[in-house]
C-alpha cells in the first residue's frame, strides 16, 4: 500500500461502494468522493456511482469537479431527472442562474412538474 493509499480503497468493488456510502452517510464527502473516483474509473459508464460521487462533490463545495460528473451522467441519461436537478442547483451554487434555469425547467418536466397552468390536476 502506498501512502497515498488507504485501507478503504481496497476490496471489492461492492465493498468499495458500501464503504463510500457509508462515509457519505457520515458526511465524510472528501472521503467517499476518494473511494468513489476509483469506482467510477473501472466502470464509467455506470450513474450511480457517478451520481454519488457528484454528490459528493457538491457537499463538499467542490463544484467544478461536481458539474463535470453532472455532465457525464447526462450524457450517459439524458433523462436522469436527479443529475439534471443537481446540475441545476450547482451552477446555481457557482452564480451560473442563467445556466441554471434550463436544467431545472428539465428535471421539473421529468419528475412531472409543469409549473403553473398545468391542466393536468
Amino acid at each position: 500500500m502506498s501512502e497515498t493509499e488507504t485501507y478503504y480503497e481496497f476490496g471489492t468493488a461492492a465493498d468499495r461502494w458500501d464503504r463510500a456510502q457509508m462515509f457519505f452517510e457520515a458526511k465524510e464527502y472528501v472521503t467517499a468522493a476518494r473511494i468513489l473516483g476509483g469506482l467510477v474509473e473501472e466502470a464509467p459508464e455506470q450513474v450511480a456511482p457517478r451520481l454519488l460521487l457528484a454528490r459528493s462533490y457538491y457537499h463538499s463545495a467542490r463544484l467544478g469537479r461536481a458539474e463535470e460528473e453532472l455532465r457525464a451522467i447526462l450524457e450517459l441519461d439524458p433523462v436522469e431527472s436527479y443529475a439534471r436537478l443537481m446540475l441545476g442547483r450547482t451552477l446555481e451554487r457557482q452564480g451560473r442562474a442563467a445556466d441554471a434555469v434550463p436544467h431545472l425547467r428539465m428535471a421539473a418536466a421529468l419528475n412531472g412538474d409543469f409549473g403553473p397552468g398545468d391542466a393536468r390536476a
